[in-house]
């Protein structure tokens, strides 16, 4: 292949790497809130392990 042809693929080649790069580290930034129906989820589990668990009561002294 010749040297020019295979620099010119390579060039292009790097380039559509850096613009896949740039793209996924602008989807990874952007923050997407969660569904009611998950954050409405979580907070049950949290009540329930809340009523579940008891709290730690001294021991009595005799």
């Amino acid at each position: 292949m010749h040297p020019e042809t295979r620099l010119a693929i390579h060039r292009a080649r790097a380039a559509e790497l850096r613009a896949e790069a740039e793209a996924h580290r602008l989807a990874a930034s952007v923050r997407r809130p969660r569904p009611l129906r998950a954050r409405l989820g979580w907070t049950l589990v949290d009540l329930g392990l809340r009523l579940a668990t008891s709290p730690r009561r001294p021991a009595l002294a005799p």
